[in-house]
């Protein structure tokens, strides 16, 4: 997923100068942490307009934690998490990203949900020779920044064209002609779709109109009015919830009932608060569903909901996964030195994850599946699964 940031580059030609001057002026290495403790952070938005990512993905990751040290830690070391909020700029994720790597003297470094956030902290642990896994940045830039960056979740190639087949295949569907609204600020909605719009051609489809916004706009009026005239059987919106829910309630009211259709960037539970009944019939593809009989999703479930008093999304499961593995590599390297962690971290295969199965591949970018979801009376119903290369 991508955050709808404005001139992420522009942003990080700022950013990594002064990362160097706050890296000189420490004058010392990182913080060592004590010898019965590993230490690990967390840059989220944690606060802002999609506030909902950062704090569940925290939740889940707090979860891993909690779970990990009850059990004794790693080799009879606890975990200690270090949380920053980067409230959604990419100015602060980088500058949370250099507090954690040379002051807190972190192993690892988990973040972020928006694409654009990650590809602020990233050149950071990429400098530094720290890891850094990001639960759910699905835009391919993210991990080229180098060998030290990874992700647990599938990247926009595969969810666009997971889209794309959905709408082209799916009963009841069997979208011959699309529209596209795309958030053009948005790493994450024009990647997404420019991935939607090959698979969805190559398939047989048509694109029939492509009208653009940008994150934060209140009035769609216009680009509705077009997308109705061309008359298409699915609207695809690769935005984010509060967007997107503007959108359902517009369309709704100017008598366009076409079925939309969106990526992960639409699971919150406030999408179903923001727009009610006005996104009922309309479909996202996401990393897991709460639907999902595994004893594994379950029991975290269980878990969760006990802690936090709701159903965790999938941002929240994420969180959980990318900890999780970051511990096991942890065990299995018995070294929390950066080369050694991150050629354990590249060794994961099949590992048994509350998102599905989960191996990294050369890239260091995760192979899994992808669910989609039905939205129905406020909320996500379990469609179907879509497996890679499928």
């Amino acid at each position: 997923m991508t955050y709808p940031g404005f001139q992420i580059m522009r942003r990080l030609t700022y950013f990594i100068p002064a990362a160097l001057l706050v890296l000189l002026a420490s004058g010392c290495q990182p913080a060592a942490s004590s010898s019965n403790e590993i230490v690990i952070g967390h840059f989220g938005s944690m606060t802002g307009s999609e506030a909902t990512f950062g704090q569940s993905t925290d939740n889940g990751i707090k979860l891993a934690v909690d779970e990990i040290n009850e059990a004794g830690g790693i080799d009879g070391k606890k975990v200690r998490l270090i949380t920053y909020d980067d409230k959604g700029d990419a100015r602060e994720a980088g500058t949370a990203v250099t507090r954690l790597t040379t002051k807190d003297g972190v192993a690892a470094v988990l973040g972020e949900v928006a694409s654009g956030l990650s590809l602020a902290g990233a050149p950071v642990c990429q400098e530094s020779g720290i890891p850094m896994i990001s639960p759910s940045s699905t835009n391919p830039k993210v991990t080229e920044i180098g060998d030290m960056i990874f992700r647990v979740c599938f990247i926009d190639p595969f969810q666009g064209s997971v889209c794309a087949k959905f709408a082209r295949e799916h009963e009841g569907l069997k979208a011959g002609k699309a529209a596209i609204l795309t958030d053009q600020a948005s790493p994450y909605s024009v990647g997404l779709q420019e991935e939607f719009e090959k698979a969805f051609e190559k398939l047989g489809g048509k694109v029939v109109s492509k009208q653009t916004y940008q994150g934060g706009d209140q009035d769609f009026s216009a680009q509705l009015t077009a997308i109705r005239s061309s008359e298409p059987d699915i609207i695809f919106v690769p935005g984010y919830y509060t967007d997107v829910g503007n959108v359902a309630l517009q369309a709704r009211k100017l008598g366009l009932a076409t079925p939309m259709l969106g990526g992960d960037g639409w699971d919150s539970s406030k999408l179903g608060e923001i727009a009610g009944g006005a996104i009922d019939g309309c479909f996202y593809s996401n990393h897991y569903s709460h639907e999902d009989p595994n004893p594994r999703v379950q029991e975290f479930i269980k878990k969760y909901s006990e802690r936090h008093q709701q159903t965790p999304d999938g941002l929240a499961a994420l969180g959980y996964d990318a900890a999780r593995i970051l511990f096991e590599a942890i065990r299995r390297a018995k070294s929390t030195e950066g080369k050694t962690l991150a050629a354990e971290l590249a060794k994961t295969k099949d590992f048994d994850g509350v998102t599905g199965k989960i191996s990294i591949d050369g890239d260091r970018n995760a192979i899994k599946s992808a669910v989609i979801l039905e939205m129905k009376d406020g909320k996500p119903k379990y469609v179907t699964t879509i497996q890679p290369g499928a």
